[in-house]
């Protein structure tokens, strides 16, 4: 019969080999690379995500990530060349690419954050130090990110530390400069609106001075035209009249007359004062025109009887 203490003995076995064994074995996660660390001392690295061995109670496992981290870097006054002052505000992405040299020289996430900090405002001024407002705002911003990635990138490695990308968020002049910089640049729009607007009114002028002298020249020209075409109709009419006059003087005078009446008697206030046996209405007495007493006396003999003969 088997004795308690054999069990318990067993048992003990058991749970010693079940606790060596968790000790040799840890795993990699897919976004970190681990440091096994051997009494102080780096031993090995583990890269592989997966399970993995080490010598129990001796070995220290230390996760290191692996994937790309942001670097944030507060905003910064830079100088550039032509002495402009500049707000700088930019970023960084890196990774731990030898996590050995990394453990060994910086040792954490946080006091590599620091380090490169330091190193990418020493690079900012630097590079942007050498180049003009102009260029790093417009003209050169992607070769100049390009220059401080290489520069920052050369330092960290000593850090077992690649620096994967550098971008300049916002280069723009301090808040008292781009107000004034904002002035300066309204005033010189103004200027340039009153001189676009001083231009066109003179253009203006320009195109009514000549509309306003080549309308002055057609209507010169078409009043000599009306002039002398109504010259022209004036004398056809004096020389029609004139035939008239030398065929039939009676129709002419009453031509005259119906004229004057035409001129004369306008509807509204016209009034004359004048004889009813007057000259002017002879052929409202007389369709022949002649005057009331000559009419008279040329009927009276008409009308008288005739003398008895002797």
């Amino acid at each position: 019969m088997r004795s308690p203490v054999t069990g318990i003995i067993a048992l003990l076995l058991l749970l010693l080999v079940v606790i060596v064994g968790y000790s040799s074995v840890f795993t990699v996660d897919q976004t970190e690379q681990a440091l096994v660390v051997r009494l102080g001392d780096p031993v090995g690295v583990a890269t592989d995500p997966g399970l993995h061995f080490k010598a129990p109670f001796v070995d220290t496992v230390i996760p290191i990530d692996k994937r790309i981290l942001d670097l944030e870097n507060p905003s910064q006054e830079v100088i550039a060349s032509d002495q402009k002052r500049l707000v700088v505000d930019a970023f960084a992405r890196y990774r731990i690419k030898a996590p050995l040299r990394f453990y060994q020289s910086i040792g954490s996430i946080q006091a590599a954050n620091i380090q490169l900090t330091t190193i990418l405002n020493a690079s900012l001024r630097r590079v942007l130090g050498e180049v003009t407002f102009i260029q790093v705002v417009r003209d050169e911003r992607e070769a100049l990110m390009n220059r401080i990635r290489d520069q920052v990138d050369k330092e960290a490695d000593a850090y077992g530390i690649q620096v994967v990308d550098v971008r300049i968020r916002r280069a723009d002049l301090p808040e008292q400069n781009s107000q004034a910089v904002y002035q300066r640049m309204q005033t010189e729009r103004q200027r340039e609106a009153a001189e676009f607007r001083a231009q066109g009114a003179q253009k203006a002028q320009e195109i009514r001075s000549n509309a306003d002298r080549e309308a002055t020249v057609i209507v010169a020209e078409a009043r000599s035209t009306g002039e002398q075409v109504r010259g022209e109709g004036d004398g056809e009419r004096n020389r029609l009249f004139a035939e008239a006059y030398g065929k039939d003087p009676d129709f002419f005078a009453f031509y005259r007359s119906m004229t004057a009446y035409e001129n004369g008697l306008k509807s509204g206030e016209t009034r004359f004062l004048l004889r009813p046996d007057s000259n002017f209405f002879k052929y409202f007495s007389n369709p022949a025109g002649a005057p009331a007493a000559t009419a008279a006396a040329a009927a009276a003999p008409a009308s008288a009887p005739a003398a008895p003969k002797p």
